[in-house]
């Protein structure tokens, strides 16, 4: 069961991506899939909200490999098959977990984001699906470089705003629908408040869940005043 609350043109549902995702018609189609799931590193705060058909509802993921193979690679799959075209940060831990993409890019942080085996982490794979909405309108660059860092939002590991308006600008055109199952605090909810697409998105942490949903609010609120 799950909560579903409305912000004008964003949908954004309270509770197991895959029980919701099950819940949807079978026609239920979206434009594009933007997220950014956990990337199974076992680091910062070790926890991302999440449950599963097998544990039941939990308070917490354990953000291990086994637990992105196994609970969160099968809910992208299951929304993939929903969308036109997808654009996956899947990190690089486990990106080889994921269906093979119809290409790849990178978003380029030169400021260090980690660090892994052989040194400072400063690139994050990006995995696109299906066909680029602008193809034989315009090219596009499939990598984007960024200084900014990610605003404090009460997530433990949020992607910056202006890397999400990105991605969902290369997934989508203006009106169209966008999807994300791994919601968290809600940024590729704001982005799309900011670049005007709808927005579908899910989470099951609550205290995430709520902020996503006060942060949407404020982003559609300031679209309108200005728009």
């Amino acid at each position: 069961m799950s909560d579903v609350v409305t912000i004008g043109d964003a949908t954004l549902y309270h509770g197991d991506c895959m029980d919701v995702m099950a819940g949807f018609p079978e026609c239920f189609r979206v434009d594009a899939l933007v997220t950014d799931p956990p990337y199974g590193v076992n680091g910062g705060s070790g926890t991302i909200g999440l449950a599963s058909a097998k544990t039941k509802y939990v308070s917490a993921f354990t953000d291990s490999r086994e637990n992105v193979r196994d609970f969160i690679v099968p809910a992208i799959k299951r929304a993939l098959s929903m969308a036109e075209r997808g654009v996956i940060t899947p990190g690089t831990p486990c990106a080889w977990y994921y269906p093979h993409p119809d290409d790849m890019g990178a978003i380029y942080q030169p400021a260090t984001t980690g660090l892994n085996k052989w040194g400072r982490e400063t690139t994050q794979p990006v995995l696109y699906y299906g066909k680029d909405p602008r193809a034989g309108l315009t090219i596009q660059p499939k990598h984007i470089h960024i200084t900014a860092r990610a605003e404090s939002c009460g997530h433990p590991c949020p992607k910056p705003l202006r890397v999400m308006e990105w991605l969902v600008d290369r997934a989508s055109l203006p009106g169209e629908t966008v999807f994300d199952p791994f919601m968290g605090s809600g940024t590729t909810g704001v982005a799309c408040a900011n670049l005007g697409r709808k927005f579908i998105g899910i989470e099951i942490e609550e205290r995430y869940f709520q902020i996503a949903c006060e942060r949407i609010t404020a982003a559609q609120a300031q679209g309108r005043m200005f728009g």
